[in-house]
């Protein structure tokens, strides 16, 4: 039996946005190692594996690749891996957090975030990055109203250095602010935290994106006996409408495979 893709299932990421795949590819496990929330420990790919996770990802019909300044060095290792495949993926990056010597650190000023996402660009090896998002430190409505991010992402969109803004947040009055004038949110939406479900409502009525991380969260103990937690974590996802794609960050090749399959049986059952 031939292994399932998403090369048919692709929505768009917002009125505006380009289609993507309703599955991205997290790359913080590309580039760091330290201060991550993984039950388990892993090592960093290196290139060969990094490749062939990329090219795997891509012949399952994934096109959404999800990294940030804050994954150690998953950019600067994206730049090279996806040379000569610019058209091939849609990019989503962040600016507002960055990490070294195992700290992480805040800065939405404008200046750092102009700094940020022409740093990005450079470390990515392109001219536009096709979405960016504020990498919130939880304080989501001060950083909104009293930090000069959003109106200095809006500058760089007008640009054309970036083809949408928005906001990765943590909280509901955080992700509708950032609604409002961003095109996406990025939530927390999974089998034990749906409390960002007004955040996805709201974008589905106004047409804005939304992409989800920790769609897989641990935890699933409460599920009966038998029942798929993958399934059942992406079929609460899928059957809302204003969900666009869910961020996984696996390294590990058949755990992809089985998210592909899983994704692909949900969204041709509905």
């Amino acid at each position: 039996m031939s292994q399932a893709t998403l090369h048919d299932l692709y929505r768009p990421l917002g009125h505006n946005g380009p289609r993507v795949s309703p599955l991205g590819l997290g790359t913080v496990k590309l580039g760091r190692d330290q201060g991550v929330k993984y039950p388990n420990g892993f090592q960093i790919p290196d290139d060969d594996e990094a490749r062939m996770l990329l090219k795997l990802a891509r012949d399952l019909g994934i096109n959404l690749i999800d990294t940030a300044p804050a994954y150690g060095r998953s950019e600067e290792r994206l730049g090279p891996l996806l040379r000569g495949q610019r058209q091939d993926w849609v990019i989503v990056s962040k600016v507002g957090e960055e990490f070294s010597d195992g700290q992480s650190r805040h800065d939405f000023s404008a200046a750092h975030t102009r700094f940020s996402v022409e740093r990005s660009l450079k470390r990515l090896e392109t001219d536009y990055i096709d979405l960016v998002l504020v990498h919130s430190d939880g304080n989501d409505l001060a950083i909104l109203n009293d930090s000069e991010v959003y109106p200095t992402l809006a500058a760089l969109k007008r640009e054309g250095k970036i083809g949408g803004f928005g906001f990765s947040g943590k909280t509901v009055d955080g992700g509708l602010k950032a609604l409002e004038q961003g095109d996406c949110a990025m939530v927390t939406y999974n089998l034990n935290e749906r409390n960002e479900k007004a955040v996805i409502d709201y974008a589905s009525e106004h047409g804005k994106a939304i992409l989800v991380k920790k769609a897989l969260a641990s935890g699933h103990a409460c599920l009966s006996p038998g029942v798929d937690p993958v399934r059942a974590s992406f079929e609460l996802l899928f059957e809302h409408p204003g969900v666009a794609s869910a961020i996984v960050g696996t390294i590990n090749p058949l755990h992809l495979a089985h998210n592909v399959a899983t994704v692909a049986k949900v969204l041709r059952k509905h």
